[in-house]
Order: C-alpha cells, then sequence, then structure tokens
C-alpha cells in the first residue's frame, strides 16, 4: 500500500491510499481518482514528507479533520458493533432472512459476496477503513 498526498484543480488537498504506484496510475488515467470535496477528476500529486515515527502513538493520532473524523467513525462502529470477521456474509444474510435476530455488525467480504449481498437485498455498506483485528 501506498499513500499519496494529492492536490485537485481546484487547490483542494487530500490523502488516500492505493495499493501500489502502477494501481494509482491506472485509476487515475481511468479518471477513478476524484477530489472528495469538488468532485474534480484533475488531480496531480502533491509534494509530501516521509511520516517518520516519533513514538509510539505517533502514527496513529489523527492530524487533519478528515482522520479525526475517520478515527470517530470507527470508534462508534467497534463500540456499538460486533466484528464477526470473514462471517460477515453469512451473518448478515441469516439476519437478513431473520434465521438470527438483527444487530449491528461489521467484518470482512470480498467486493463479489458484498455485491451478491445488496443484489438480494441485505443493506449492507463498505467502511473507509480495516478492523482493528487485521491491522498492525
Amino acid at each position: 500500500m501506498i499513500r499519496y498526498a494529492l492536490k485537485c484543480d481546484n487547490a483542494h488537498e487530500f490523502d488516500s491510499w492505493f495499493a501500489s504506484a502502477v494501481a494509482y496510475d491506472s485509476l487515475k488515467a481511468a479518471g477513478h481518482v476524484a477530489c472528495p470535496t469538488c468532485g474534480s477528476a484533475e488531480v496531480a500529486k502533491a509534494l509530501m514528507a516521509p511520516r517518520v515515527a516519533l513514538g509510539q502513538g505517533d502514527l496513529t493520532t489523527p492530524h487533519s479533520d478528515a482522520e479525526k473524523a475517520l478515527a470517530d467513525l470507527r470508534r462508534k462502529v467497534e463500540e456499538n458493533s460486533e466484528y464477526v470477521g470473514v462471517n460477515f456474509v453469512a451473518e448478515a444474510r441469516k439476519m437478513h432472512e431473520g434465521t438470527v435476530p438483527e444487530r449491528s455488525i461489521y467484518g470482512e467480504a470480498k467486493p463479489a459476496e458484498a455485491i451478491k449481498l445488496l443484489e438480494e437485498g441485505v443493506p449492507v455498506a463498505p467502511l473507509p477503513f480495516m478492523p482493528a483485528r487485521k491491522s498492525n
């Protein structure tokens, strides 16, 4: 994974993660890299300095408003939902069918599995972070 500092033609700055430099180039060439503020696809890499960890919590401390909002969302999801891991698809389907009680869950699903759930009418949405149990 690689993180790039990006800037659109309207001077909005934002960060985004990509699987690789090649993945960024492919997505940008296809017009799939857009500014989250204004939607402009005229995006370029911005000058950025390497991030150096100074202490235990340095890399996990949110710095921007977006990072703070994401950290808050993650905290709320983890406090108010049950992590079901790779059993997410099966659990979501069982709740939709009424064979188990409904509850807030989160976990992991392959994109094709998530699309199939949506096609079946199961309300699911991707989370913009990896579960804590999966991150190093």
